[in-house]
C-alpha cells in the first residue's frame, strides 16, 4: 500500500477548509495546507485539525501548487483546492488506487454546483481532473489561472469512479467577479505570446456560447444553466477583448550608445523627437565622452517630451558592453530598443520594433549605409530625412518601408553571424536571465555575437525584421580590429561551454547608481 500526501493551498477558506480537510482524512498518510496569509480562520481551522500548515507568498496557482508538491513527504499525492471534496464513491475508489497502485497516475471527474445546484447539463460535467499521481512523474503547468498537471510521455493513467465536488459559485456577482479576475490574469499571462484581433473575439465568443448552451445541453439546465452558458461566454469575451488591449500596449525604453561624436548624436536625437511612436524614455549610454557631449544632451533634455537620461562611465578605452549594462540597468520599461550613435531613424523607427515584439524572441534591425559625402552633407545640413531614392545610400532595398513585406519577409535566424548591436530590441527580463553584455570584451568586436549565443541558449530566438525598424547608418572609419583574437576566444568559449550566463554582466550595476558625469569648469 502506497502511502498519499494530500497538499491544499488556500487564501481565506475558513467556509471550505474544514470540509476539504474531512473529506480526505480516511486516504490521507499526511495533509499539507500551503497558505497564501490568510487573514481569515483558516490558519486556527488548519492548525486545529493537526495538518502541516505552510505559508508562502503567492506567485500564482501554477508556481503555488508546485511549491505545495515539493514540501510533500510521500511521492503519491493528492492534490485538492480547498473548495472541493471528495465524494463517498471516489473515497472508495482512492482506498483501492492507494492499495494496489494499477496505475501511474488517476483522474477523477469533477462536478460543480453553482446557487446549490449540482450542474451535470452544461459544460462543466464531466470536467475531467487529474489529481491523484506520483510527483516523480508530472506536475503542475499549463496557464495561469487554468493549471493542470503535466505528465511524462508515456504514464499510465486510470479513470477513478466517484466525483470530485466542487462548491463553485453561490450567485451571479460572485461568478461574474471571478469572470473578470480570472480574464484579467489571462491577459497579462498571455501577453505578447497569443494573439488576438477582432475577429478572434467575435468567433470565439460566439462559439462558446453555442458549445456551452446546446452541444453541452446548458439550454436543458434552466436558469443556472442559462447563467453557466452566458457567464463562460461572457469570460470569453474579456480575456480575449482583453488581450487584444494588452499587445497594443508596450512601454519601451530607446538606448542609445555614444563616444565623442556630438554631431551624430545630435542628428540621432532629432530622428527620436520626430518619431510617430515615441518611447517611454531615452538613455544615452556614454562610453565616457567629453564636455562637448553632455552639452548637446543637456540642450536636448530641455525639448525632450520623455524622460532623456545621460548614463556615463570613465573613458577608459572601449567597453561597449559595459555601459550597455550600465544603461539597462537603470532603464524603467519593459522592452528595450539599442541603437548605436550614429543610427539616424526614420520616423516609424520604434513603431516598427514594437510591431514585431513577441515572447521568446530579440529583434536585429537593418541598417542603410551611408556613403561618406551624404554623411558629411546631413551632419552639416542637421538632415534627417532620406528615403527609398535618395543619392548615396548604399544596400538602398533596406530603405523600403512595408509593413507587408515586413511580415512576409522578415525571418528566423540561427547562429551568430551577422549580430549587430546597432540595431537591436528585446525584453529586459531576457537580458537580466543571461546577466546582459560580457564586460570580458573590451574593444571592438563579437561583443553582439557572444550576447546572441547566450540569448539562443535561453531559448530565445534572433528575428531578423525587413522593411521595417531599419535605421541609417552614418559613414564613420572603421574601429581598430587589435582585441579581436581574444574576443573570438571569449565567443569561442560560450559557444563550447554551452554558456547561457555570463559571469561578468549586468548584475554588478544594479546595486550601483550610475551617475551623470562630473566635469572640471
Amino acid at each position: 500500500m502506497v502511502k498519499i500526501s494530500v497538499v491544499i493551498i488556500t487564501y481565506n477558506e475558513e467556509k471550505n477548509i474544514l470540509r476539504c480537510i474531512d473529506s480526505v482524512l480516511p486516504v490521507a498518510d499526511e495533509i499539507v495546507v500551503v497558505d497564501s496569509y490568510s487573514k481569515d480562520l483558516t490558519k486556527k481551522i488548519c492548525l486545529e485539525k493537526g495538518v502541516r500548515f505552510i505559508e508562502h507568498p503567492f506567485e500564482g496557482h501554477i508556481q503555488q501548487k508546485n511549491f505545495a508538491l515539493a514540501a510533500a513527504t510521500y511521492d503519491h499525492v493528492l492534490s485538492l483546492d480547498a473548495d472541493e471534496y471528495l465524494s463517498p464513491e471516489l473515497t472508495n475508489s482512492i482506498l483501492f488506487a492507494k492499495k494496489l497502485w494499477p496505475a501511474e497516475a488517476y483522474e477523477m471527474n469533477r462536478l460543480s454546483s453553482y446557487a446549490g445546484r449540482w450542474m451535470k447539463l452544461s459544460a462543466w460535467y464531466p470536467d475531467r481532473k487529474l489529481r491523484l499521481w506520483n510527483r516523480k512523474l508530472g506536475n503542475w503547468g499549463g496557464d495561469n489561472p487554468h493549471d493542470k498537471v503535466i505528465l511524462k510521455k508515456n504514464v499510465n493513467v486510470m479513470h477513478l469512479r466517484g466525483d470530485l465536488m466542487h462548491e463553485a459559485y453561490e450567485n451571479a456577482a460572485e461568478f461574474l467577479t471571478k469572470v473578470q479576475s480570472y480574464s484579467d490574469i489571462f491577459a497579462k499571462e498571455k501577453r505578447f505570446t497569443l494573439k488576438s484581433s477582432s475577429f478572434k473575439i467575435f468567433y470565439k465568443t460566439f462559439y462558446t456560447f453555442i458549445f456551452n448552451f446546446f452541444i453541452k445541453r446548458g439550454v436543458f439546465g434552466g436558469f443556472e444553466g442559462a447563467m453557466i452558458s452566458l457567464s463562460n461566454t461572457n469570460y470569453t469575451f474579456y480575456k480575449y477583448s482583453k488581450l487584444h488591449e494588452a499587445n497594443r500596449h508596450l512601454r519601451t525604453t530607446l538606448i542609445i550608445t555614444t563616444y565623442n561624436r556630438k554631431d551624430a548624436l545630435e542628428l540621432v536625437l532629432l530622428s527620436v523627437l520626430n518619431q510617430t511612436s515615441m518611447p517611454d524614455e531615452v538613455i544615452i549610454a556614454d562610453d565616457g565622452s567629453g564636455e562637448d557631449t553632455r552639452q548637446i544632451i543637456d540642450f536636448y533634455q530641455t525639448i525632450f517630451p520623455i524622460p532623456l537620461i545621460h548614463c556615463w562611465h570613465e573613458d577608459s578605452g572601449f567597453r561597449l558592453s559595459a555601459i550597455r549594462n550600465k544603461a539597462i540597468a537603470m532603464s524603467k520599461f519593459e522592452y528595450i530598443i539599442m541603437i548605436d550613435g550614429d543610427m539616424v531613424l526614420p520616423e516609424n523607427f520604434v513603431k516598427g520594433h514594437k510591431s514585431h515584439a513577441w515572447k521568446g524572441q530579440f529583434i536585429q534591425g537593418s541598417r542603410v549605409l551611408l556613403l561618406q559625402k551624404r554623411t558629411e552633407s546631413m551632419l552639416r545640413e542637421r538632415a534627417m530625412h532620406v528615403g527609398f531614392l535618395s543619392s548615396g545610400i548604399g544596400n538602398r532595398l533596406n530603405a523600403l518601408e512595408s509593413n507587408l513585406l515586413s511580415h512576409i519577409f522578415s525571418y528566423f535566424r540561427k547562429g551568430h553571424m551577422n549580430v549587430r548591436g546597432a540595431n537591436l530590441s528585446f525584453w529586459r527580463e531576457d537580458v537580466f536571465t543571461i546577466n546582459g553584455f560580457n564586460e570580458d570584451f573590451v574593444g571592438w568586436g563579437r561583443e553582439d555575437s557572444e550576447f546572441a549565443v547566450r540569448m539562443s541558449k535561453l531559448g530565445v530566438r534572433r528575428k531578423h525584421v525587413k522593411f521595417v525598424a531599419y535605421g541609417y547608418h552614418l559613414f564613420h572609419p572603421e574601429n581598430s580590429r587589435k582585441q579581436l583574437p581574444i574576443n573570438d576566444a571569449i565567443l569561442l568559449k560560450t559557444i563550447h561551454e554551452n554558456l547561457r550566463r555570463c559571469e561578468n554582466g549586468i548584475e554588478k550595476s544594479v546595486p550601483s547608481t550610475v551617475l551623470r558625469p562630473q566635469f572640471q569648469n
